[in-house]
């Protein structure tokens, strides 16, 4: 251990840098996903006319997500607001 660099905190920093910046963008992203099940497109990227909408089921799960992300921010904020 070397007594200028902590390793302990710099694993338990990198951990929650990698969860909190890459984890989170992902979950809201599948959430989306869940919500356009097929993705479909018109000719040259168009929207197409008709888009089939997310089943009972994928319509849950992307709530739960978005419920998930949403709690995330909020304990973050909570950290930050409560050490001064």
């Amino acid at each position: 251990m070397n007594s200028w660099i902590n390793l302990d905190a710099v694993w338990k920093i990198v951990v929650v840098g990698l969860l909190t910046g890459a984890g989170l963008p992902a979950l809201f992203a599948l959430g989306l996903r869940l919500l356009n099940p097929t993705g479909a497109t018109g000719a040259a990227g168009e929207p197409a006319a008709v888009r089939p909408a997310a089943g009972p089921v994928g319509s849950t799960l992307a709530g739960l997500i978005f419920a998930v992300v949403l709690a995330a921010i909020g304990w973050g904020i909570s950290v930050i607001v409560s050490h001064h």
